[in-house]
């Protein structure tokens, strides 16, 4: 459905150009969404694979588990997409203070990601709303230490910035001026709690997503933020117990139409359109992630089927190959810390898991080593492949 401009253009001096900056009008859109049979079909496809996740996550014996690399993995997608060139296996060896051979400022934002991800998660769990306070209190954990630490971490901007191009004047996109912001941002957290109306969780994320990247309150990290939301919105609101839906993949694979969506809504206001891929982008990826649980469940099984067999040892070996399901790179230190068993055990244990293939030594070293649960790491790289 075509609607008029979503806003309106107001100049703006900066840098020395003048320019127009966009400030969008406040959500909800205006005329309401058109739900035509096709789009109202997806979205309660987009609901019911949110509850099939919802379930997985409640049969796992200890979601924990999971989560911990799963957050990691969306990290990795999420930065990937503002350009960082950090893996998965990066920040696992990263968070081990073991340096890896790529940028460590990469490295280091990837891994404030998944710090300001916590963070929010953390907060909601005490009772804390989903506010302006805690989007800026997230921001400031996504920018505290490395790349774009100096950028005003914990503050809405107070410059105009732009998106695209080498200056204002030959931007792609510029958003409202820094004086607009609180005004914008403050509309935005009355809708983020039904004000004036009540509006469904996975619409309303939809929508906000949207509203944040046109707002782009921040001077950097906006992106990531703004992917962020969406799944802080729907844990905010127990549509999900745990925070298994991320939409970085699908949108790095579909960047450009994203993209091209986003300006599509400022311009003619088709919503709709946009709706009816976040549908999709939640179809995907919450089957992903389904399909990802079953398939790690599986691989656990099949690993401790085999420890088994080991016979009186087996039960050490079963322990140190539970906690590498939640740190599937991991050294000896680490694993004796985790388990409470001795490092003369934990390396017996290493010793018998890599003998079965399900572990591999990474350094070659006698000192200092590594190890990778490879087959669970492999499941979880999917996508994250530069």
């Amino acid at each position: 459905m075509k609607r008029d401009l979503q806003g309106r253009f107001v100049p703006v001096s900066t840098v020395g150009e003048k320019v127009e900056a966009f400030l969008p009008s406040p959500l909800p859109p205006d005329p309401p969404i058109d739900w035509t049979p096709e789009l109202r079909g997806k979205f309660d496809k987009a609901l019911l694979a949110l509850g099939r996740l919802d379930s997985v996550s409640v049969l796992l014996p200890e979601t924990s588990l999971f989560i911990y690399t799963y957050i990691r993995k969306e990290a990795v997608l999420s930065s990937q997409i503002e350009g960082t060139q950090s893996s998965l296996s990066d920040l696992l060896l990263f968070e081990l203070e073991q340096q890896p051979g790529v940028p460590m400022d990469d490295v280091q934002e990837v891994s404030n990601y998944v710090t300001a991800l916590n963070h929010g998660l953390a907060r909601l769990e005490e009772g804390f709303p989903l506010s302006l306070r805690l989007i800026r209190e997230m921001h400031n954990e996504l920018l505290s230490k490395g790349r774009g630490s100096e950028k005003q971490p914990g503050e809405f901007r107070r410059s105009q910035n732009w998106i695209g191009g080498t200056r204002p004047g030959n931007a792609i996109f510029v958003p409202p001026s820094p004086e607009n912001v609180q005004e914008c941002m403050g509309a935005l957290e009355l809708f983020l709690h039904d004000q004036p109306a009540h509006t469904p969780t996975l619409l309303k994320a939809a929508l906000a997503h949207v509203q944040f990247e046109t707002i782009h309150p921040f001077l950097d990290g906006n992106g990531r933020l703004g992917r962020l939301l969406i799944t802080l919105l729907l844990c905010a609101d127990k549509v999900l117990k745990a925070p298994m839906l991320y939409l970085s993949l699908y949108f790095k694979t579909h960047r450009q139409r994203y993209y091209d969506l986003l300006n599509e809504i400022r311009q003619t206001g088709d919503w709709e359109a946009w709706l009816d891929f976040f549908a999709d982008a939640v179809i995907e990826t919450a089957t992903q992630a389904v399909d990802t649980v079953q398939r790690l469940l599986a691989l656990a099984e099949t690993d401790r089927r085999r420890i088994q067999e080991l016979g009186r040892i087996s039960g050490s070996v079963q322990v140190t190959h539970h906690a590498m399901m939640e740190r599937p790179i991991a050294s000896p230190v680490w694993l004796r810390d985790k388990t409470g068993l001795s490092l003369t055990t934990i390396g017996t244990s290493l010793e018998r898991l890599e003998g079965l293939g399900i572990v591999k030594e990474l350094t070659g070293q006698k000192r200092n080593r590594l190890y990778a649960y490879t087959q669970y790491i492999s499941i979880m790289n999917q996508g994250t492949e530069l």
